[in-house]
């Protein structure tokens, strides 16, 4: 103990001492920046036009392999998608070795071989580089194109393409590309599931021939390798590749909005707006303020520490995140983007605070702090990545093909610490603007148009222009549905309770129980929910067989479960459970103060909005009754949150219609269900709510 407390004095000790002896009136001084050690790459280039590049790293038993055809952007027009087919196709095996033992060899060899359309890549320890190097090399110039695995991935893209089309953020994406280039550009085009039926085995196949091929092409190999004997391996693999160059072909040279405007496309099942401000950028790799442009871009809005997180987030409370992007591109012109996902109710002031951001970071300096900041995590990353083999080989690529100095990456550090708050603004003024941007909106209209029609941005206003889901123009959406003759709120929910069963069914229910299946990022979730007429009610949610949030309400009594930890309920808690806990709710709504609002689009159907409360919305069909979806917004944290509930695939059980399929929208977070069992005045007794 005592040999404890002298230690525990002299460190104090000698920490006073050394602060005494530091001059804190002054900053200290940066040190030089890290020397970066790149190994300049061994090079060869076959005959056939393949430039091969090998780097020595002998710190591990690894071996790292990239392939990358560096083709001018390529036009599919009328069968677009024949890319993605084609990179779906490659790698099922060869001519020589089917796709199970292909899968099967590499799988048992702890390797991967992945590819692309125009790309191949393949790790591996050192002692099995050969052979799956052989296999990656067979698997690229002796494809297996089968029409049993092509018809296979054309269902797949199909299905994929079918999901995205209620998909708020897969429409803002396709219609922000085809506004900026246009859908004739190959930067503007998009996949349909018409462009995808026109595609053929024998496109896939031609389209392989006529751009996997390789005047273009780069290979580099970084690991634990020998290079006499890769060159080796190489010269046998590679030399069979035919020599052949892609197919060129013009197209046109997008450029910006004439004036910033807003662009508007309505989707009426969005439950937040996606907003974007984007504009053209002609910026390369080469060019003298790149690295400029990135700090700029960084302080912006290039993480969690950028100006519009901060604002938007941390501030406003009106996203998760708000981020920008700068591109850079050898080609064609790149793109800036700045974004965020908001609520409807929001969506016109986040517009003004992103252009507002955009237009300050232009007219004023930014601060030491920032650049300081932006620098650290630029020099962070930068280091952190020459860990992996990927970066390596994408560096030796980028000096290859983007026309850069042989010294680009080994000065990058001292270039980044160079950048001056005057360079920084020089970019922001070059490569940003508030005069041409082009404002991208994907929102439910209804809710955020009319205040969209109103913004106006240093004293200009926005001039609203109106597009369909695939970048169409359109008429301005009407939302002014009459309310047909006659029509009340009682009307609309009497036909409900007609429809699924009849009031004298639905009284005699006294206890329903439910079994249902779901998904979330790869999970498989379980939901058990049971109710009855006496204020009882229990849901509890499941993942992989354990509890991950469990809700018990007895009468006035209840409480909450969330990861084991118990929490009682509170009196508003109970109080919106209780409500929760109504087998049929419209039964008690009858004659109440719900109040029958309008007719809206649902998914593509009309549908009866009946305002509960201010928190909550229930939508009826207009055509079938039928009880479409429940909107409700409750705070959290500081910001208000909307949840979207939609019912579909209603079945009949005990003689009342019951929906098997609910799917719940949460900002990012999306859950289907499907019911799998549906038990009505049975299987529940009263220690379940215990």
């Amino acid at each position: 103990m005592k040999k404890h407390i002298a230690l525990s004095l002299t460190i104090l000790f000698f920490g006073l001492s050394l602060h005494a002896q530091i001059d804190r009136s002054h900053a200290p001084k940066p040190g030089p920046a890290p020397e970066i050690n790149l190994k300049d790459p061994q090079r060869f280039e076959m005959k056939n036009g393949l430039k091969v590049m090998v780097v020595e790293d002998h710190k591990l038993p690894k071996v790292s392999v990239q392939l990358l055809i560096d083709n001018p952007p390529i036009l599919e027009g009328q069968k677009a998608g024949v890319s993605s087919l084609t990179a779906s196709l490659l790698g099922k095996g060869s001519t020589s070795i089917s796709m199970d033992d292909f899968n099967e060899e590499v799988d048992y060899l702890g390797a991967s071989i992945n590819f692309g359309s125009q790309s191949a890549f393949a790790n591996s320890l050192s002692k099995y580089f050969p052979r799956i190097f052989e296999l990656m090399a067979d698997a690229a110039l002796n494809p297996n194109f089968t029409q049993v695995e092509f018809d296979k991935e054309k269902a797949k893209l199909l299905t994929n393409l079918k999901s995205q089309e209620k998909d708020v953020s897969a429409i803002s994406n396709r219609v922000q590309s085809s506004l900026a280039y246009g859908k004739d550009h190959p930067y503007g085009e998009f996949v349909t599931e018409q462009s995808v039926i026109n595609v053929t085995l024998e496109d896939v196949k031609q389209f392989y021939t006529d751009y996997f091929v390789p005047a273009n092409a780069y290979l580099v190999i970084i690991g634990d390798v020998n290079f006499k004997d890769t060159k080796e391996l190489v010269e046998t693999h590679f030399t069979p590749w035919t020599k052949a160059v892609p197919p060129s072909f013009q197209f046109s040279r997008p450029s910006n909005a004439l004036y910033t405007q807003i662009n508007f496309v309505d989707v009426p099942n969005a439950v937040q707006s996606e907003v974007a401000v984007e504009n053209l950028v002609n910026l390369k790799m080469a060019d003298d303020d790149y690295l400029s442009a990135l700090m700029a871009n960084r302080i912006l809005g290039g993480g969690a520490q950028g100006r519009l997180f901060q604002n938007l987030r941390e501030d406003k409370a009106y996203t998760y995140g708000a981020y920008s992007g700068m591109g850079n591109d050898k080609y064609a012109p790149a793109s800036f983007s700045a974004s965020a996902s908001v609520r409807n109710a929001v969506t016109d002031s986040t517009i003004v605070e992103i252009l507002g951001e955009i237009d300050k970071i232009i007219k004023e300096p930014v601060s030491e702090e920032e650049l300081k900041n932006a620098k650290a995590t630029y020099i962070g990353n930068f280091v952190l990545a020459l860990e992996r083999p990927e970066t390596m080989a994408r560096y030796a690529i980028n000096m290859e093909t983007e026309n850069l100095p042989k010294d680009f990456y080994k000065t990058y550090l001292e270039r980044i610490n160079a950048i001056t708050i005057e360079d920084v603004q020089r970019a922001a003024e070059k490569y940003f603007t508030v005069a041409n941007a082009r404002v991208v909106v994907t929102g439910k209209g209804s809710d955020v148009l009319e205040n969209l029609e109103n913004i106006t941005f240093n004293d200009k206003p926005l001039q609203v222009k109106y597009f369909d889901k695939f970048a169409n123009p359109v008429a301005k959406p009407n939302y002014e549905t009459a309310l047909p003759e006659g029509v009340n709120v009682n009307t609309v929910l009497n036909k409900y309770i007609e429809t699924i069963g009849g009031k004298e069914k639905l009284e005699s229910v006294a206890s329903l129980a439910m079994m249902a299946e779901g998904e979330m990022q790869g999970m498989k979730l379980n939901l058990e929910l049971k109710k009855t007429s006496k204020d009882q009610f229990m849901q509890d949610i499941k993942v992989m067989g354990n509890s991950m949030t469990k809700q018990v309400l007895n009468g006035n009594q209840g409480y909450i479960i969330m990861q084991g930890q118990r929490k009682e309920m509170s009196d508003e808690e109970i109080k919106k459970v209780k409500d929760e806990s109504m087998l049929f709710p419209e039964l008690r709504y009858l004659d109440s103060d719900v109040s029958l609002e309008s007719i809206e689009d649902i998914d593509g159907k009309k549908a009866y909005k009946i305002k509960v409360s201010e928190e909550k919305y229930m939508f009826y069909e207009v055509e079938t009754g039928l009880l479409a979806q429940v909107v409700t917004s409750t705070e959290m944290g500081g910001q208000t949150m909307t949840s979207t509930i939609s019912y579909s695939d209603y079945q009949e059980i005990s003689g009342i219609q019951f929906p098997f399929t609910i799917s719940q929208t949460m900002g990012p977070q999306k859950l289907d269900f499907a019911v799998k069992e549906m038990k009505v005045n049975k299987g529940i007794s009263d220690t379940d709510f215990e």
